[in-house]
């Protein structure tokens, strides 16, 4: 069994998710009645933000490395950062780090190709939607993303920022996001939604429209982690 470090707290709420379903893959993997050795550092979600609304994005891999450095002089083997959004920075983790690391970005694209998906919409943070690293990773499989439009991807921010991080999930929030899902659907000819926020599975899960199926990005990824873990 591998020691497994995980960057935490972007946010908190989708840390704890992350802990609860790796403890429930590994038992599922491993009936014996043991657990898997995780070690979790808790960053401050403030603090990353404050350095995407800059643009500091090396100063957000520094962040980042930091806590993989501390995670690995804790006895991490591997590690994830347990959120989409930070991925924007993943590739300069990655090589500053001397573990190696799990890619939300890659374990989900495997997925979805290995489902049969072509055409996939993407919602997650303004800072997600706007970048490129989901897009580049998918167009490399021959994998075609869609997000939503401007405004759309305005209030979904709005409501990921203000709501979700905060561990605030409201109906009617719900009920604007649905309506944004059933437009891509119509118009861009989507055949999934790939839940690219791992607070977002807290607003949405169990709410699929019929027919057109969610990827979870943090189960996608703790499956992946449970792999890991017990290869």
């Amino acid at each position: 069994m591998k020691t497994l470090g995980i960057v935490g707290g972007l946010g908190p709420e989708s840390t704890i998710e992350y802990y609860r379903f790796i403890l429930d893959g590994y038992r599922a993997r491993v009936p014996d009645g043991s657990a898997p050795h995780l070690i979790i550092d808790s960053l401050d979600v403030n603090r990353g933000i404050g350095m995407l609304d800059a643009n500091d994005l090396a100063g957000l891999a520094s962040y980042l490395s930091e806590s993989v450095e501390r995670l690995t002089r804790a006895g991490a083997e591997i590690a994830l950062i347990a959120a989409n959004t930070p991925h924007l920075v993943f590739d300069q983790v990655q090589k500053r780090a001397s573990v190696s690391m799990i890619s939300i970005v890659q374990v989900t694209c495997d997925h979805a190709r290995a489902s049969g998906y072509q055409r996939l919409g993407l919602l997650g943070t303004g800072f997600t939607m706007r970048a490129k690293f989901y897009p580049e990773t998918f167009a490399r499989a021959g994998l075609e993303l869609f997000t939503p439009n401007d405004s759309e991807r305005a209030m979904i921010h709005e409501i990921y920022i203000q709501q979700l991080l905060k561990n605030d999930f409201r109906a009617e929030s719900r009920a604007a996001i649905a309506g944004i899902i059933e437009r891509m659907r119509n118009q861009n000819g989507i055949e999934a939604v790939i839940l690219a926020g791992t607070e977002l599975p807290l607003l949405l899960r169990g709410a699929e429209p019929e027919g057109l199926p969610f990827l979870d990005t943090t189960m996608i990824h703790v499956a992946a982690a449970v792999g890991a873990i017990v290869t």
